[in-house]
């Protein structure tokens, strides 16, 4: 089976990463609710690292602050993908809840 991949904005109410997403699929909920903790994790992220002198980790060329961007997208993405921090268990239950309370 196929799954369509699912797109994430990074928009505050978690029921509208669904969008578009067949809502029986439990595990396009997963996914969609841990593309949600990716999103929150990202701009954290980003916000932490906000201020940084150049060079290190990031370098100090011309794509310095590119790197970083993406850089950062993949530690959130990692983090999420290894349990994360909770916020997708949560956003799942409420995705689901949601649901049942629809139907």
């Amino acid at each position: 089976m196929i799954q369509t991949p699912v797109a994430v904005s990074s928009q505050s109410n978690p029921q509208d990463a669904l969008t578009g997403v067949d809502r029986t699929n439990k595990s396009a909920v997963r996914q969609a609710a841990e593309e949600f903790e990716a999103v929150f994790l990202n701009e954290m992220l980003q916000s932490m690292f906000t201020g940084m002198e150049n060079g290190g980790t990031w370098g100090s060329g011309e794509g310095a602050e590119a790197w970083q961007g993406l850089l950062i997208n993949e530690y959130a993405r990692s983090i999420s993908e290894s349990g994360g921090i909770g916020l997708a268990d949560s956003v799942e239950r409420e995705l689901l809840a949601l649901q049942e309370a629809s139907a």
